[in-house]
C-alpha cells in the first residue's frame, strides 16, 4: 500500500500523507487530538439501578441519522445522567457492527443517553462535527477504518486506537463550507426520499380504492351496488375468477448443474425478480436442451411471479435482454382470456400486502406457492376496457416513482463524487 502511494503522482500544490493526497495548506490531525471521546453507559440489567431514561443502542445510529423508533429504556444513577447526557452537536459514532457509522443528535427527543457500543465525540478545539461525519463515511466506505479495528468476537473501534486515526484538517472555514455542500447534498437526498414515501403511500391507497372498485373510474359503472365475495365486498358488475381460470402458469427449470445437458443460457432466478422490476446483475447461466429452449424461453410479456421467498413478488418480463429463460422458483403466467399482465401484477401486489396469499401457501422446510394452490387464488375481473384503465393509472403512478428512483440514485451518485472531490481537497469551496 505505501510503495502505491509513493508511486502515486502528487500534483503541483498538493502533499501525501497517511490519508492520501492532500492540499500543501492542510493540516494532519488526529481524532483524538481534535474531539473527546467517551463511551456510552455499560448495559447490565442487574447490575443498573436508578431512574428510567431513554437510550440509545449501536442500531440506532444510520448513516446522517438517527432511528428514534429503536430507543429503549435503562436505570440511571445521578451520576450516569451527569456523563452519559446527550448535547445537542454530539456525534454518536458505532463502536462495533459497522465500524465508524455516525450521525449528530440534534436534540431529537428533550432526553436521551446511549449505551457502550456507542463513541461519543465533543470537539476540543473547534473541529467541523458534520466535517468529520463526512470523513468517517468515506474512511468506513474505503476500508481505511479497517486499519484501526481490534477483532475479538466481533470486529470493534477501542478508544485508544480511535484517537489514533488521523484526519485532515482543511481551514476553519473551508471546513465549514465543505460540511456545508455536503449538507445541502444530504437534504436533497431526504427530501427525494421523502417525496418517494409519500408517492408510495399514494399508489397504495389508489390500489386499495381501485382494485377493490371502491372508486370506479367515470363511464365503468353498470350496475350499481356492492357484492360480498372472497375478497371483500367487490362492485356488482365484476366477476370472480381464480388466477387458473386467467393464465396458463408454468413453473421453470430445476437447476442440477449434474443432470443438465444443452447449450449454456441465461437465466433468471428469484433473487432476480423485485417489484415491477428486474435484478439483471443476478442472471446466471444454465444449461438446456432443446426441448428447455421451447419451454422456458422467456416472450415479452411474460409475467414472473416468485413461488418462494416474497411469496408473490413479481414482474413483467419486457426484453431487456434478447434471450432468458427462467428457473423452478418462478411461476410463468400468461394470459389466456386477455386478463391484464399489467393489472393482475398489482393485484398480485395488493393480494400479497393484505396477506391473501399466504392462505395458499405450502410451509415445508421452506415456504412456498405450489402452482396447484397459485392456480386455485380468487382473482377479481373487471371488464376489458376498465381493467386496462385502472392499470394505466396505477402504470403512470409507477412510472413516477420510477423516475423519483432515478433522481435519487443520481442524486446520491452526485454527493459521493462530491465527497470524493471536497474531502480530498481537489475541488476546493474557499
Amino acid at each position: 500500500m505505501k510503495k502505491a502511494m509513493r508511486d502515486t503522482a502528487i500534483p503541483e500544490g498538493f502533499k501525501l500523507t497517511e490519508v492520501g493526497i492532500i492540499p500543501e495548506d492542510w493540516d494532519i490531525t488526529t481524532v483524538g487530538a481534535e474531539f473527546s471521546i467517551q463511551l456510552g453507559k455499560m448495559l447490565d440489567a442487574e447490575k443498573n439501578t436508578g431512574v428510567r431514561k431513554p437510550y440509545l443502542g449501536n442500531r440506532a445510529i444510520q448513516w446522517g441519522r438517527i432511528d428514534l423508533s429503536d430507543i429503549s429504556e435503562v436505570p440511571l444513577t445521578p451520576s450516569d445522567l451527569s456523563r452519559f447526557r446527550l448535547r445537542n452537536g454530539d456525534l454518536l459514532v458505532c463502536e462495533g457492527g459497522e465500524v465508524g457509522r455516525a450521525a449528530i443528535w440534534q436534540d431529537q427527543t428533550d432526553e436521551c443517553y446511549y449505551q457502550k457500543a456507542l463513541h461519543r465525540l465533543r470537539p476540543l478545539r473547534g473541529y467541523s462535527v458534520n466535517l468529520l461525519a463526512y470523513i468517517l463515511h468515506k474512511m468506513s466506505a474505503n476500508g481505511f477504518l479497517l486499519n484501526f479495528v481490534t477483532q475479538t468476537s466481533i470486529a470493534h473501534l477501542p478508544k485508544d486506537k480511535f484517537q489514533t486515526v488521523p484526519i485532515p484538517a482543511p481551514p476553519k472555514a473551508e471546513q465549514e463550507a465543505i460540511a456545508e455542500a455536503l449538507s445541502d447534498a444530504d437534504a436533497s437526498i431526504e427530501s427525494l426520499e421523502q417525496i418517494i414515501t409519500k408517492k408510495r403511500q399514494l399508489k397504495q391507497g389508489a390500489m386499495q380504492e381501485l382494485l377493490t372498485g371502491k372508486h370506479r373510474l367515470p363511464g365503468f359503472e353498470k350496475r350499481r351496488g356492492r357484492k360480498l365475495t372472497e375478497l371483500g365486498e367487490l362492485p356488482n358488475d365484476w366477476n370472480i375468477s381464480t388466477v387458473g381460470d386467467q393464465f396458463s402458469i408454468q413453473l421453470g427449470k430445476m437447476l442440477d448443474a449434474e443432470k443438465n445437458v444443452g447449450v449454456a443460457k441465461p437465466f433468471l432466478g428469484n433473487r432476480a425478480v423485485q417489484w415491477g422490476h428486474f435484478d439483471l446483475g443476478d442472471i446466471g447461466l444454465i444449461r438446456l436442451s432443446q426441448t428447455d429452449m421451447l419451454r422456458f424461453r422467456l416472450r415479452n410479456g411474460d409475467l414472473l411471479v416468485c413461488e418462494g421467498g416474497e411469496i408473490g413478488r413479481a414482474a413483467i418480463w419486457d426484453s431487456p435482454i434478447e434471450e432468458c429463460y427462467y428457473q423452478k422458483a418462478l411461476h410463468r403466467l400468461r394470459p389466456k382470456q386477455g386478463y391484464s399482465v399489467s393489472l393482475m401484477l398489482n393485484m398480485l401486489n395488493w393480494l400479497a400486502k393484505r396477506g391473501v396469499l399466504l392462505n395458499f401457501v405450502t410451509q415445508t422446510s421452506i415456504a412456498h406457492l405450489p402452482k396447484d394452490k397459485f392456480e386455485t387464488v380468487p382473482l377479481p375481473v373487471p371488464s376489458p376496457l376498465e381493467q386496462e384503465a385502472i392499470a394505466s393509472i396505477l402504470s403512470a403512478m409507477d412510472a413516477e416513482i420510477d423516475a423519483l428512483h432515478d433522481k435519487l440514485t443520481k442524486t446520491r451518485q452526485l454527493k459521493q463524487a462530491m465527497m470524493q472531490e471536497l474531502l480530498t481537497g481537489r475541488v476546493r469551496l474557499v
